[in-house]
């Protein structure tokens, strides 16, 4: 044993190597002593040697990153952090659609101008995976392969037809606030799909209910800030994202979180550039900003997703949905000041305070018990 961990410390030049170098030795030693259960012991210790020999390698990375993001300080943090990037992609795309002269009728350069943007964010998430893990993300096989593929055409190529088509008719902040019910819609669904945790309580229920009534007071002369097809389809992307949020907790538990994720854009962000160039679709930039603007909302998209899943996965689904809600108050700050919307009506003010209230009853924890 003492000769085996001097040759590992020496030898072993990586984690695959260090493994492939151990099982030789075992093999060795069980060619030369033909006993079973010393070349078994052998082999385990060979791999404890394998962690030993390189500190450096992040054998345990992942597991820390669970803990980390499984903390409720961190939860709540890296939960609003995501939230306001999010928060900041729909006043960059109505940008962006002025920046590349797309029409609200022109639905096939819409499809280009969403897959183009899903691609680009699917790269970047398997690069923050390469960073992360000090490796390439671990891609699924067979039938997870299959269905991290199909959450991806659900989730982002489903949603974000509807979402996009949605934005280029509706203002900002009726869209957003619109779209906020997707948290609302995520905490129900948990309670029938997850239970546990998720459970529905009279203190959610409530925060729920001022949170729809949020979304009415914004909406009911919403024909000011858009159209009903197109609020409607914000509330169908809206319900699509709530329903994929338990289908992608369950995903990244079987599988690699940045592979999920990589997949989840790839697949829907290609299937809806695909379709939007078939349908002759084309991206014309018009202005020196319309790439960079491309790229800040692929970066939302690729860290928003990367946070999203990691959070879903580590904890209860409705301690993270809920944090939706400050999406409509990141989207009205910035399209008042990117696209000259309105800040001061009444309805979208009292939209927000709604909101805000629901956020803090959904997760307020109840007072501990004497003997706890």
């Amino acid at each position: 044993g003492k000769h085996c961990r001097t040759i590992c410390q020496k030898q072993a030049v990586g984690c695959v190597a260090a493994n492939l170098f151990c099982d030789f030795a075992a093999l060795q030693f069980c060619r030369s002593r033909s006993n079973p259960k010393a070349s078994l012991c052998l082999l385990r210790f060979c791999r404890e040697v394998c962690l030993l020999s390189r500190p450096d390698l992040p054998a345990n990375r992942p597991a820390r990153l669970d803990a980390l993001f499984a903390r409720p300080a961190a939860a709540v943090a890296l939960a609003v952090l995501c939230n306001c990037l999010w928060g900041a992609a729909f006043p960059f795309i109505k940008l962006g659609y002025r920046l590349y002269a797309i029409d609200s009728g022109d639905t096939a350069s819409i499809l280009v101008f969403a897959g183009v943007r899903f691609v680009l964010a699917a790269a970047l998430v398997w690069l923050c995976g390469l960073l992360v893990n000090r490796r390439p993300p671990r891609f699924p096989r067979c039938r997870l392969l299959a269905e991290c593929c199909a959450l991806g055409l659900w989730q982002t190529g489903l949603q974000y037809a509807l979402y996009y088509s949605a934005a280029a008719v509706l203002t900002g902040a009726l869209g957003s606030i619109l779209n906020s019910t997707q948290s609302f819609l995520g905490v129900i669904l948990a309670h029938f799909l997850c239970g546990g945790s998720d459970r529905l309580t009279p203190r959610k229920l409530l925060g729920c209910a001022l949170g729809f009534a949020g979304v009415l007071a914004a909406s009911v002369t919403g024909s000011e800030g858009g159209s009903l097809p197109g609020m409607l389809a914000m509330l169908g992307a809206a319900a699509v994202f709530a329903a994929a949020g338990p289908w992608n907790k369950r995903v990244t538990r079987k599988a690699d979180s940045f592979a999920v994720c990589c997949l989840n854009l790839g697949a829907g962000g290609g299937a809806l550039a695909l379709l939007g160039l078939a349908m002759g679709g084309r991206l014309r930039p018009q202005a020196a900003g319309a790439l960079p603007v491309l790229l800040f909302l692929a970066f939302i998209s690729g860290a928003g997703y990367v946070l999203w899943a990691l959070l879903m996965k580590n904890n209860p689904v409705s301690r993270i949905a809920v944090f939706g809600l400050l999406i409509p108050v990141v989207t009205v700050l910035l399209s008042a000041l990117l696209n000259g919307e309105t800040l001061a009506d009444w309805r979208y003010l009292a939209a927000l305070a709604l909101v805000c209230a629901g956020i803090w009853l959904v997760n307020l924890r109840p007072a501990p018990h004497k003997g706890d």
